[in-house]
């Protein structure tokens, strides 16, 4: 009896002893089951944070992309507008400064218009005081007694010789430096009327010199020569200058155009 007892206590404390045991197992068991949700909490928190801010990086990035995009595309216009801007700044003071007829060529001007205006002053002393010419045959071709006595030495009962003093004071008044640099449009405008309108007078008087008086005088063929000098010449600034202002004269002591 009393070792029956005894067995039955010492199966008791076994089976306790297993009780326990397996209680323990299951404890640790639960403590990694837990650790291990804990752990895969904190892994998907982790990513989940990761991939908001992936996300928010991403949109950030975005929009400061389309923000540059149209802040570039806004200024884009102004920029060429100022380019432009600069542009049309540029070229219309260097077309303003663009220097008209040369130098030379106002000067060449200037001398074959007192040249005209001294025969043609000598030409009309000649005919009022009907002296003859020097230097001037009195037969044959040249013959300048016979044209400058002729009935077409006269243009509506004026005498040609005063007609050609009228035109060189006007010749020489409008190719002076004063009339080249004049900045009215009409100053050239009117140089070139009246050197065509010279031309035109010349060759009526080439045509009845040799077609009606049957001679020619060398002092007249001098005056034509120096009026078709002059035509040619205008005709060349006209087309290579336009109607600007010429260079100035250093010797007029004006300052020369800055750049």
């Amino acid at each position: 009896m009393t070792a029956s007892k005894s067995s039955r206590a010492r199966n008791a404390r076994i089976g306790a002893q297993a009780g326990a045991a397996r209680n323990a197992t299951k404890g640790a068991g639960g403590s990694g089951t837990a650790m291990k949700n804990g752990s895969a909490d904190r892994n998907g928190t982790a990513k989940q944070n990761g991939t908001a801010k992936q996300n928010g990086t991403a949109k950030q990035n975005g929009t400061a992309t389309r923000d540059r995009g149209r802040d570039q595309a806004r200024s884009a216009p102004a920029r060429n507008g100022a380019a432009e801007r600069r542009a049309q700044t540029q070229v219309v003071p260097a077309e303003a400064a663009s220097p008209g007829p040369a130098v030379w060529l106002q000067i060449a001007t200037f001398v074959l218009a007192l040249a005209g205006l001294g025969v043609s002053i000598y030409l009309t002393i000649a005919h009022f005081t009907e002296s003859a010419l020097l230097g001037c045959s009195e037969s044959g071709l040249v013959n300048c007694t016979k044209v400058t006595t002729s009935p077409q030495s006269y243009v509506f009962g004026i005498p040609v010789a005063v007609l050609g003093l009228a035109f060189y004071l006007f010749a020489v008044a409008i190719m002076s430096p004063w009339a080249w640099q004049a900045s009215r449009r009409e100053v050239h405008l009117l140089r070139i009327a009246s050197l065509v309108v010279g031309m035109g007078f010349v060759l009526y008087l080439i045509y009845a010199e040799l077609f009606i008086i049957g001679s020619i005088c060398l002092y007249c063929t001098s005056v034509h020569a120096i009026t078709f000098a002059l035509f040619v010449l205008t005709a060349i600034a006209a087309a290579a200058w336009g109607l600007k202002p010429g260079v100035p004269w250093k010797l007029l002591g004006r300052a020369q155009p800055s750049d």
